[in-house]
């Protein structure tokens, strides 16, 4: 697969994160925020600074949207929808989320245009049958299941720059979709956007910047791929670790990208030849501009 520009990331903080993901940039708190699933931990990075925080979970956080109040985040934990006040560390309610399917958890999840949350789950099972759905909590706190096909592992969350389209992915199936009616709501125009099949690693966490290229985190492969909207690979970022996660364009230039990355599933032999694994990755490309992280644009009654 031809790429026509490549980057390098090196290690901004080493967080040793068995499972980071879900990384954010937040303008107005200057903060990287990012979670380790499996650790049930939230963390927080000054990037000014340098100063780091972290929050325990009360089960793991798969994903999570800031709100127009920087002191509370809506979580989408293992199990449900919460908010969550950072400064008490209070966790309330909102959704439990497929209850009836135990073997489940949420997994990726990010705001679209109309600030309301879209977010899908995946099978936990080792057999990842295609049980996993799509979601979106709406302005009034509703929750609705999308009306796409079922996933195994639910990736690649995010809109165009118009709203009117939403990425979304299998990571199981190596495809990432563009559903260009996701504002009418006609799931028979949901097309290929990128076939990633036969490449190396599978496609993860992905984000949009403001030219309307695809960033996607290549779980597996040790790269960020940026896509230009026609499907064409424009640029790559590699790291010298295999299991990028998720990838945010960010900083106060909105020139930085952030790449979360995981320990999981590697051997201890893997492990020692990759001591950054888990770590959060950074790297400063010029010319390229981020957008700002849509916010869910409802608070906490």
């Amino acid at each position: 697969m031809e790429t026509k520009a490549e980057s390098k990331a090196d290690l901004l903080v080493d967080s040793q994160d068995f499972l980071g993901e879900g990384v954010r940039w937040c303008e107005r708190s200057g903060r990287v925020f990012w979670t380790n699933i499996e650790g049930c931990k939230l963390h927080a990075l000054t990037l000014a600074t340098g100063v780091r925080e972290t929050w325990a979970m009360p089960e793991r956080l798969a994903c999570f949207a800031l709100t127009h109040d920087e002191h509370v985040l809506l979580l989408g934990l293992a199990s449900r929808l919460a908010w969550h006040d950072l400064r008490s560390g209070a966790v309330t309610t909102l959704h439990v989320v497929e209850e009836d399917l135990p073997m489940t958890r949420l997994n990726d999840g990010r705001c679209d245009r109309q600030g309301r949350f879209v977010f899908g789950t995946l099978d936990e099972r080792p057999c990842r049958d295609a049980i996993g759905s799509f979601y979106r909590l709406n302005l009034d706190l509703t929750l609705e299941r999308l009306p796409l096909p079922n996933v195994a592992i639910s990736n690649s969350i995010c809109f165009s720059v118009d709203g009117a389209a939403m990425y979304f992915c299998d990571s199981i199936q190596g495809v990432i979709w563009r559903w260009d009616d996701y504002l009418g709501g006609d799931a028979s125009r949901v097309k290929v956007f990128a076939h990633l099949a036969g490449e190396p690693g599978a496609p993860d966490g992905a984000t949009i910047d403001a030219d309307g290229y695809l960033w996607s985190a290549q779980w597996g492969a040790s790269r960020v791929l940026r896509f230009a909207p026609d499907g064409s690979i424009a640029r790559q970022v590699t790291l010298p670790v295999s299991q990028p996660s998720c990838v945010s364009v960010g900083g106060a230039a909105y020139n930085e990208v952030f790449i979360t990355t995981a320990q999981e599933n590697l051997t201890p032999e893997q492990l020692a030849a990759e001591p950054q694994a888990g770590g959060l990755f950074h790297a400063r490309i010029d010319g390229v501009r981020g957008l700002p992280e849509v916010r869910f644009n409802a608070l906490p009654v």
